[in-house]
């Protein structure tokens, strides 16, 4: 298995377990959007907050230069950590939704 198929297989495996998550506090559920032609992937909460729609990217990967770009992580512990648990070394991780600044400080790949 090429590293582009194993880092989009372990992406939706990932992807399908924070999807099943079902909210207490919203009348939401999570969709899953998967583009394997151009390595992109997001979660989509997707539902009611009282009156107030809802409509958020819960999680967007894309897999670019070999490397996995997290673009949204709206997770507690932070997702990257699920990528690292899973064999991803973390330099080949990009935490995109930081500032480069930021990234610079990390043991992630900075871009």
């Amino acid at each position: 298995m090429d590293k582009i198929r194993k880092y989009e297989a372990i992406i939706l495996q990932i992807m399908q377990e924070y999807a099943a998550i079902p909210y207490a506090n919203l009348a939401a559920s999570n969709e899953l959007i998967v583009d394997r032609e151009k390595h992109r992937y997001q979660v989509v909460t997707i539902g009611w907050d009282g009156y107030k729609r809802v409509h958020t990217a819960t999680l967007h990967f894309d897999i670019k230069d070999g490397k996995i770009w997290i673009q949204q992580d709206q997770t507690e512990h932070g997702i990257a950590n699920d990528l690292v648990e899973a064999g991803v070394p973390k330099l080949d991780i990009v935490l995109n939704y930081l500032l480069p600044e930021v990234r610079e400080e990390l043991e992630f790949a900075k871009g």
